[in-house]
């Protein structure tokens, strides 16, 4: 699933002629060109990241002064959470603050599009449901039907509102729906959805889509959901998927900073298959190591790919090691690994890497081809090197403890 950005979000609303407040998105490399006129207003970063403003991630200005300062402050959380946009809004005075969302309802019963309006708005939708079940309507969808404006109008009637509140309300519950579906989307939430006189305005919005409608959303929203902004490494490794659908080139920041304190090992992770890279990763973290990373190339990609992958994986600073965990009998061509990884390991040779611990399992299609070409290559680099083949698939353990004992050697050649 994808989380899309709030302000990318936003865009999305007014294409289906939802109104948001008006707004200006910043950059944080470009805090000193910050010009916003409407105030009070209210910003917001744009971290991946819930209960923002509890998390000093949202705050109000009054002028031009306070907003320059408070837009600083909250750049300043950059550290402690990853966005690199700031929107700047125009506060809504409004007569009425409402909650209208639309999820997939899992429950065996339903696995249909829930509609889930409530009159009142600007707290978790939860807490409204425990406290105040009667604010709240639900709606069931039927997908092939689609949504059924004179039945919501309909149920609507539960609420002491006008005729024509209940029009306007069931309009913009007809354009999120489209969106709902357009998108392919998981989930839709608008909260709060304010009434300012004749009209509605989306205050705030979370939308989380499938990864299959990535396309719609642009190559710049990022196709995993994290509480967080993307890391430029991150990035660097979505743009190998970006036009190559040739296998898989996954590959994520477990450890966004250099860890203090290294105990056995801080290392670069590559894995091959989903479930055989989890394995190995639960190995080595149950051995001390730290995983700087956690990168799986599967699915017969291509040697371009996994080469870009595994110069992803070295460029990591303060890594102790480079693991190729490829615990299965992998149903691909696995020369494509080995001359992706020669490549890489030439390239990041230098008098600095002399004994850089790396260890290489690897087993499936090609593979006697594979190992021949790792060992002739890595043979006349200056790596501490071992690889492995499929006799020892099972052998996880061990190879951990051999990656440990390299570290150590190689930590003793730098004098630490």
């Amino acid at each position: 699933m994808v989380k899309v950005p709030e302000y990318r979000g936003k865009e999305i609303l007014r294409e289906y002629g939802i109104r948001t407040p008006r707004s200006v998105l910043i950059s944080l490399k470009d805090l000193d060109n910050i010009y916003f006129d409407k105030f009070p207003c209210v910003i917001k970063a744009q971290a991946l990241t819930t209960g923002r403003m509890k998390k000093g991630l949202i705050d109000f200005a009054e002028n031009i002064d306070d907003l320059n300062e408070k837009v600083k402050r909250i750049a300043e959380k950059r550290g402690e959470y990853i966005f690199d946009k700031i929107l700047i809004e125009e506060m809504v005075r409004a007569e009425r603050e409402m909650y209208a969302g639309i999820i997939v309802n899992p429950s065996y019963k339903s696995k249909s599009p829930e509609i889930i309006f409530s009159i009142e708005g600007g707290i978790d939708v939860e807490e409204i449901a425990e406290k105040r079940p009667e604010a709240i309507v639900r709606l069931t969808v039927d997908y092939l039907e689609g949504f059924d404006e004179e039945e919501f109008y309909e149920a609507l009637n539960k609420f002491e509102i006008d005729e024509e509140l209940k029009s306007k309300i069931t309009d913009f519950i007809n354009k999120l729906y489209k969106i709902f579906v357009n998108y392919y989307a998981k989930s839709i939430e608008v909260n709060p959805l304010f009434l300012k006189g004749s009209e509605m305005i989306a205050g705030d919005c979370k939308i989380v889509v499938d990864d299959a409608s990535i396309f719609k959303l642009g190559w710049d929203v990022f196709p995993i959901e994290m509480d967080r902004e993307p890391t430029e490494l991150e990035r660097k490794a979505w743009k190998i998927e970006e036009n190559d659908y040739r296998g898989t080139a996954y590959f994520i920041q477990l450890t966004l900073e250099e860890p203090k304190d290294k105990r056995n090992g801080y290392i670069a992770f590559h894995g091959i298959g989903g479930g055989a890279s989890m394995l190995a990763a639960d190995v080595l973290m149950k051995k001390g190591f730290i995983l700087a990373n956690y990168a799986d190339t599967s699915g017969n990609p291509p040697a371009s790919k996994i080469y870009r992958i595994v110069k992803i994986c070295l460029s990591q600073k303060g890594i102790e090691g480079y693991t190729l965990m490829g615990a299965v009998f992998a149903s691909q061509e696995q020369w494509h690994h080995a001359h992706a990884i020669v490549k890489a390991f030439k390239e990041f040779e230098s008098e600095k890497t002399r004994g850089f611990p790396v260890i290489i399992l690897l087993a499936g299609n090609k593979e006697k081809e594979s190992l021949e070409i790792l060992n002739k290559h890595f043979r006349n680099m200056n790596y501490q090197y071992e690889i492995y083949g499929r006799e020892y698939i099972y052998e996880l353990d061990y190879i951990a403890d051999r990656l440990k004992e390299m570290i150590e050697r190689y930590r003793e050649m730098r004098g630490l």
